[in-house]
């Protein structure tokens, strides 16, 4: 059926849920956290935001403010900073396209329209502020523009939209089968956005076509299934004991710390009040301080008021031992910060850093793969997670381009779009080395076996399944080594034994076409004797 992208139709798969003329009796599991809308169609249904979208956009709010806390902070740059990489004259990520079977002129096409979606994203300026709002959200929100006027252009710009402005809406529509038995299920996506956000009735809100709203989630969602959540959400309970207990240990400190001084007065037989009004005269006496000030020549009066956290008065009857003034000591565990690092690394443990990377005494070790801690292998596995959930963003992107500029169908997109991957740069110096020591042994698995290369395995084969090198690597290679030997003014013995084949079979079919040439010849001059035979006897 005919696919509305854009305004546009365009020739592309059915957008049922399930597959066309597949009775359903279930909605498809809401998978992004949108609101389910069925009825009369969702310009004609009221959605409720007030309590779902709500609370996401509070949440919203609240993962922003964790990211601004110093602790979590430096969590999520060691995060951000793992998974973007940039680097000069490099693209920090690259599309792999080994598993599909595409012909090398649609690969090279793809390739270029993915340094083009890198060009719409700014992904190379911008590309750890991108992954880094992802994270912390939850979700990106990208309106992908194009010229009305000439669709086959592509998507001409990628504007960014806040979160909390916007929200996905699938509208599901139910026809019963001729047996009324079972259903079939359509979803169409939409977007409901409203400038002074989802939950601001005061402003009226647009609805948008799906197809024209690029929409990624961290893939996360709450209990209920009703609402996506960032990755910080196991860290929110963390980071509000740990900032709890350091707002305890600063009053703590701040109330135990000062050595104050304790004042018996001996107030005699005095009655309760007027032993009371003694003591604070003494105490206005002893506090009053009169200060000369040499610039100016004055006399002030420098009062200063009593505090809880400066000294005690006390009042002594008579028969005690008289006026006194004694000191009452400050804390003694005062430098104990055992409960803030135990929140600490709690906190770390909630977002997958590693401990070590929390202790600054902690110094860098650059060892063999062997020697790699579990807990940086574990992050490395974690942040590879997220780089993979991070790149249906691309997908989603390549698709609409794809499409709107008639490289492929949209069937075809279907065909090759898990088979499609992304490959990150990467500084990670535990990578490198593990790199180095696969490296090592792959070379010396090739130095082994060169005797059966040719004989039971062939080049390519062994280039593929034991260098794993890619078809791109491979191509690359190849070139560089012609281009090599050129430069030396050198071939190698497959070179000149190909390019005598090719001179030979050049040769022959020099040949072929000269007898043909000849035979032609002959042939007309046959014909044109028959005619004159015929036409003078």
């Amino acid at each position: 059926m005919a696919l509305e992208l854009f305004g546009f139709k365009i020739e592309r798969n059915s957008r049922e849920v399930p597959k066309a003329n597949v009775p359903a009796f279930s909605l498809p599991e809401n998978e992004d956290g949108s609101v389910m809308v069925s009825g009369a169609g969702a310009y004609g249904s009221y959605v409720d935001f007030d309590g779902q979208y709500k609370n996401e956009v509070d949440l919203i709010f609240k993962y922003r403010e964790m990211a601004m806390t110093a602790d979590c902070d430096v969590a999520i740059d060691n995060i951000v900073n793992e998974a973007i990489v940039i680097e000069e004259n490099k693209q920090p990520v690259d599309i792999i396209l080994d598993n599909t079977d595409l012909s090398d002129g649609i690969k090279k096409k793809i390739r270029s329209e993915f340094a083009n979606t890198l060009h719409l994203l700014n992904f190379n300026n911008y590309g750890p502020d991108i992954f880094r709002r992802w994270y912390v959200e939850g979700r990106l929100y990208y309106h992908a523009m194009i010229d009305e006027n000439d669709p086959k252009r592509g998507i001409l710009e990628l504007r960014s939209l806040d979160a909390t402005k916007i929200k996905k809406i699938k509208h599901v529509k139910k026809d019963p089968t001729p047996d009324f038995k079972t259903v079939k299920v359509k979803v169409e996506d939409m977007f409901s956005y409203n400038e002074g956000g989802i939950d601001n009735r005061s402003t009226q809100g647009i609805l948008i076509s799906g197809d024209s709203i690029v929409y990624t989630t961290s893939g996360l969602l709450n209990a209920k299934k009703t609402g996506v959540t960032s990755y910080l959400q196991k860290a929110l309970k963390p980071l509000n004991q740990l900032r709890m207990v350091e707002d305890a240990v600063v009053i703590y400190r701040i109330s135990r710390a000062p050595e104050r001084r304790i004042f018996y007065i001996d107030v005699g037989n005095l009655p309760k009040i007027k032993a009371e009004q003694y003591i604070r005269d003494i105490m206005t006496r002893y506090k009053n301080r009169i200060i000369y000030d040499s610039e100016t020549g004055e006399v002030r009066d420098n009062r200063r008021h009593q505090s809880m956290l400066e000294d005690y008065w006390l009042p002594r009857r008579e028969g005690g031992r008289g006026t006194e003034i004694t000191t009452l000591p400050g804390g003694e565990n005062l430098g104990q910060l055992d409960d803030v690092e135990f929140f600490q690394k709690k906190l770390y443990k909630a977002m997958h850093v590693p401990i070590s990377r929390l202790e600054a005494e902690t110094g860098f070790s650059l060892g063999r793969e062997s020697e790699i801690t579990r807990d940086e292998l574990l992050f490395s596995k974690f942040v590879k997670k997220l780089q993979t959930r991070f790149s249906i963003l691309f997908n989603d992107i390549m698709e609409r381009q794809l499409i709107l500029k008639h490289i492929m169908t949209a069937d075809e997109w279907e065909s090759i779009n898990d088979k499609i991957h992304y490959r990150y740069n990467s500084d990670h110096y535990y990578a490198e080395l593990k790199m180095q020591e696969i490296m090592t042994q792959r070379l010396t698995v090739a130095r082994d076996s060169e005797d059966f290369i040719g004989k039971y395995y062939s080049k390519e084969w062994f280039r593929l399944n034991i260098l794993h090198q890619t078809e791109e690597e491979i191509e690359a290679q190849d070139t560089q080594i012609a281009k090599e030997l050129k430069d030396e003014g050198g071939e190698d013995d497959g070179e000149a034994q190909g390019r005598e084949e090719q001179e030979e079979y050049n040769r022959l079919n020099s040949e072929n076409e000269e007898q043909q040439v000849e035979t032609n010849t002959n042939s007309q001059l046959y014909d044109l004797s028959l005619q004159r035979k015929r036409k003078f006897g």
